[in-house]
């Protein structure tokens, strides 16, 4: 079974643009922790992600990290896309935050297909699309939501078994914000007891409580 066969949307690619596509890719594994690309390195590649999770984020000068989005299983990075459509460098770094299987294209492979098959074209671009979409969805939730309904939200997201292994400092990472205000968050959710602390991680008690926090409108 081809990578292609799990990309249904590339169902559509005639025999010949799909045996082009994987003859001219090859898999690459990346280990947790390993930077994916930094900011000012020219994109070289176009990666689709089989397995795991990037997590691409901005670091301002001072230091303080915000979080972008994540790239998973079945995704394409669109800061990536974009750098190749526009010949750019990075602007943000992305970092493996599990062990990664991926499918490298290089850009010249990449500029070859997106030019000659109008199906690889459009695959390339509704995933795009998507993650523009997304992208907008953040933006809107930091200038309009209250801090207190985003990080009830996020800790549903990140919550695995019911805990969410994290710091305060990585949570406000997370919401692009400072660490104090998630600190003083969690201590208003743990005194309703709606989760417990400990740590490095926060155990979620009141999973209906959090959901109608994170579906309330602001």
């Amino acid at each position: 079974m081809s990578w292609i066969d799990r990309f249904p949307d590339l169902a559509t690619l005639s025999a010949p643009e799909a045996a082009e596509l994987a003859t001219k890719s090859r898999l690459v594994h990346l280990a947790a922790g390993d930077e994916v690309f930094v900011p000012g390195q020219p994109a070289r590649a176009w990666l689709l992600l089989l397995a795991g999770t990037v997590r691409v984020q901005q670091r301002s000068a001072s230091g303080r990290e915000v979080f972008l989005y994540r790239v998973h299983g079945g995704e394409s990075c669109v800061l990536t896309t974009a750098c190749l459509l526009a010949d750019e460098s990075y602007a943000a770094e992305g970092l493996a935050e599990t062990d990664v299987e991926a499918v490298a294209l290089s850009k010249s492979a990449f500029d070859e297909m997106t030019g000659a098959s109008p199906q690889f074209r459009k695959f390339v671009f509704r995933a795009y699309s998507h993650r523009i979409a997304e992208l907008f969805a953040l933006i809107d939730d930091i200038v309009f939501q209250r801090m207190d309904v985003r990080l009830a939200g996020r800790l549903l997201d990140l919550a695995q078994g019911g805990v969410v292994v994290a710091t305060h400092q990585a949570l406000a990472s997370e919401l692009g914000t400072a660490r104090e205000v998630v600190s003083r968050t969690l201590g208003e959710f743990q005194r309703r007891g709606w989760v417990e602390q400990a740590r490095g991680e926060v155990r979620l008690l009141n999973d209906e409580a959090l959901v109608r926090l994170a579906r309330s409108v602001t």
